[in-house]
Protein backbone atom coordinates (compact mmCIF):
# COMPACT_ATOMS: atom_id res chain seq x y z
CA UNK A 1 0.00 0.00 0.00
CA UNK A 2 2.19 2.66 -1.24
CA UNK A 3 -0.33 5.31 -0.76
CA UNK A 4 -1.15 4.94 2.63
CA UNK A 5 1.59 5.67 5.85
CA UNK A 6 1.66 4.58 9.27
CA UNK A 7 2.30 6.83 12.17
CA UNK A 8 2.08 7.96 15.79
CA UNK A 9 -1.52 9.54 16.41
CA UNK A 10 -1.44 12.94 17.74
CA UNK A 11 -3.49 15.15 19.37
CA UNK A 12 -4.12 16.87 16.00
CA UNK A 13 -5.90 13.58 14.70
CA UNK A 14 -7.99 13.96 17.56
CA UNK A 15 -11.46 14.81 15.05
CA UNK A 16 -10.75 12.59 12.17
CA UNK A 17 -9.89 9.67 15.01
CA UNK A 18 -13.29 10.23 16.77
CA UNK A 19 -15.15 10.55 13.48
CA UNK A 20 -13.65 7.19 12.30
CA UNK A 21 -14.53 5.93 15.36
CA UNK A 22 -18.25 7.00 15.15
CA UNK A 23 -18.28 5.46 11.73
CA UNK A 24 -17.33 2.46 13.12
CA UNK A 25 -19.90 2.21 16.03
CA UNK A 26 -22.51 3.33 13.95
CA UNK A 27 -22.23 0.13 11.53
CA UNK A 28 -23.57 -1.50 14.91
CA UNK A 29 -20.75 -4.58 14.82
CA UNK A 30 -17.81 -3.05 16.03
CA UNK A 31 -18.86 -2.40 19.98
CA UNK A 32 -21.25 -1.81 22.75
CA UNK A 33 -20.82 1.68 22.73
CA UNK A 34 -23.00 3.58 20.28
CA UNK A 35 -20.82 7.05 20.72
CA UNK A 36 -17.59 7.83 20.08
CA UNK A 37 -16.16 9.66 23.83
CA UNK A 38 -14.92 12.84 23.93
CA UNK A 39 -10.94 13.04 22.58
CA UNK A 40 -10.21 14.02 26.71
CA UNK A 41 -11.36 10.43 27.41
CA UNK A 42 -10.27 8.92 24.54
CA UNK A 43 -6.58 9.73 25.52
CA UNK A 44 -7.17 9.11 29.27
CA UNK A 45 -8.32 5.49 28.65
CA UNK A 46 -5.34 4.65 25.87
CA UNK A 47 -1.45 4.11 26.29
CA UNK A 48 0.21 6.70 24.48
CA UNK A 49 3.00 4.89 23.47
CA UNK A 50 1.25 2.28 21.55
CA UNK A 51 -1.51 5.08 19.16
CA UNK A 52 -1.03 4.82 15.43
CA UNK A 53 -2.99 6.42 12.62
CA UNK A 54 -2.39 5.55 9.11
CA UNK A 55 -2.87 8.34 6.23
CA UNK A 56 -3.82 8.99 3.06
CA UNK A 57 -0.83 11.60 1.29
CA UNK A 58 -2.97 14.25 1.98
CA UNK A 59 -2.56 13.35 5.38
CA UNK A 60 -6.29 12.37 5.84
CA UNK A 61 -6.86 9.73 8.95
CA UNK A 62 -7.53 6.66 7.32
CA UNK A 63 -7.66 4.60 10.51
CA UNK A 64 -6.33 4.32 13.56
CA UNK A 65 -5.27 1.59 16.33
CA UNK A 66 -4.67 1.88 19.90
CA UNK A 67 -4.35 -0.23 23.09
CA UNK A 68 -5.34 0.25 27.09
CA UNK A 69 -4.14 -1.45 29.77
CA UNK A 70 -6.23 -4.59 30.84
CA UNK A 71 -5.32 -4.32 34.88
CA UNK A 72 -3.36 -1.35 36.58
CA UNK A 73 -1.95 -4.90 38.50
CA UNK A 74 1.75 -5.00 37.69
CA UNK A 75 1.62 -8.79 36.43
CA UNK A 76 -0.36 -7.58 33.96
CA UNK A 77 2.12 -5.14 32.46
CA UNK A 78 2.69 -7.27 29.33
CA UNK A 79 -1.21 -7.11 28.39
CA UNK A 80 -3.12 -5.01 26.50
CA UNK A 81 -6.64 -4.59 24.90
CA UNK A 82 -6.76 -3.21 21.75
CA UNK A 83 -9.08 -1.27 19.33
CA UNK A 84 -8.64 -0.91 15.22
CA UNK A 85 -11.35 0.95 13.21
CA UNK A 86 -10.45 2.05 9.58
CA UNK A 87 -12.99 4.65 7.93
CA UNK A 88 -15.58 3.43 5.40
CA UNK A 89 -14.09 5.05 2.31
CA UNK A 90 -11.05 3.23 3.01
CA UNK A 91 -12.11 -0.32 3.87
CA UNK A 92 -10.28 -3.33 1.96
CA UNK A 93 -7.46 -1.89 1.19
CA UNK A 94 -4.87 -3.46 3.42
CA UNK A 95 -4.80 -0.18 6.30
CA UNK A 96 -6.31 -2.25 9.43
CA UNK A 97 -3.37 -4.99 8.70
CA UNK A 98 -0.85 -1.86 8.32
CA UNK A 99 -2.39 -0.85 11.65
CA UNK A 100 -2.41 -4.41 13.72
CA UNK A 101 1.12 -5.04 12.15
CA UNK A 102 2.56 -1.77 13.29
CA UNK A 103 0.71 -2.21 16.92
CA UNK A 104 2.49 -5.59 17.13
CA UNK A 105 6.01 -4.60 16.29
CA UNK A 106 5.37 -1.33 18.65
CA UNK A 107 3.95 -3.32 21.49
CA UNK A 108 6.94 -6.23 21.18
CA UNK A 109 9.36 -3.80 21.01
CA UNK A 110 8.04 -2.65 24.38
CA UNK A 111 7.88 -5.86 25.62
CA UNK A 112 4.24 -6.65 25.45
CA UNK A 113 3.72 -10.14 25.24
CA UNK A 114 -0.21 -10.30 25.20
CA UNK A 115 -2.74 -8.09 22.65
CA UNK A 116 -6.51 -9.04 23.34
CA UNK A 117 -9.63 -7.89 21.75
CA UNK A 118 -12.96 -8.51 21.60
CA UNK A 119 -14.96 -8.93 18.53
CA UNK A 120 -18.68 -9.55 17.69
CA UNK A 121 -18.57 -13.10 15.92
CA UNK A 122 -20.83 -11.45 13.41
CA UNK A 123 -17.78 -8.90 12.62
CA UNK A 124 -16.06 -11.55 10.58
CA UNK A 125 -13.64 -9.49 8.58
CA UNK A 126 -11.74 -8.36 12.02
CA UNK A 127 -12.24 -11.95 12.89
CA UNK A 128 -10.17 -12.43 9.69
CA UNK A 129 -7.87 -9.89 9.83
CA UNK A 130 -7.00 -11.17 13.86
CA UNK A 131 -6.42 -14.60 12.76
CA UNK A 132 -4.27 -13.76 9.58
CA UNK A 133 -2.43 -11.17 12.72
CA UNK A 134 -1.56 -14.15 14.49
CA UNK A 135 -4.73 -14.04 16.76
CA UNK A 136 -6.67 -16.89 18.17
CA UNK A 137 -9.85 -16.91 19.53
CA UNK A 138 -9.34 -18.21 23.38
CA UNK A 139 -13.30 -18.44 24.43
CA UNK A 140 -16.68 -16.87 24.06
CA UNK A 141 -18.73 -14.54 26.14
CA UNK A 142 -21.95 -15.44 25.63
CA UNK A 143 -25.06 -12.77 26.50
CA UNK A 144 -22.24 -10.54 27.84
CA UNK A 145 -24.00 -7.33 27.05
CA UNK A 146 -26.64 -5.62 25.15
CA UNK A 147 -26.92 -2.98 22.15
CA UNK A 148 -29.95 -1.69 21.15
CA UNK A 149 -31.76 -4.17 23.44
CA UNK A 150 -30.11 -6.90 21.68
CA UNK A 151 -28.13 -9.97 23.76
CA UNK A 152 -24.66 -10.06 21.98
CA UNK A 153 -21.65 -12.55 22.44
CA UNK A 154 -18.05 -11.60 22.11
CA UNK A 155 -15.50 -13.74 20.90
CA UNK A 156 -11.55 -13.17 22.89
CA UNK A 157 -9.19 -12.73 20.79
CA UNK A 158 -5.80 -13.22 22.08
CA UNK A 159 -2.42 -12.76 20.21
CA UNK A 160 0.76 -14.29 22.69
CA UNK A 161 3.96 -12.79 21.35
CA UNK A 162 6.73 -15.20 19.57
CA UNK A 163 9.58 -13.16 21.05
CA UNK A 164 9.17 -11.90 24.07
CA UNK A 165 9.28 -14.21 26.77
Amino acid sequence: MVDVTVRPMTPQDADAVLAVYQAGLDDGDASFETTAPTWAEFDAGRRPDHRFVAVDPGGRVLGWVAVSPTSNRAVYAGVVEHSVYVAPTARGRGVARLLLETLVGSTEAAGIWTIQSGVFPENTASIELHRRAGFRTIGVRERIGRRHGRWRDVLLLERRSPTVT
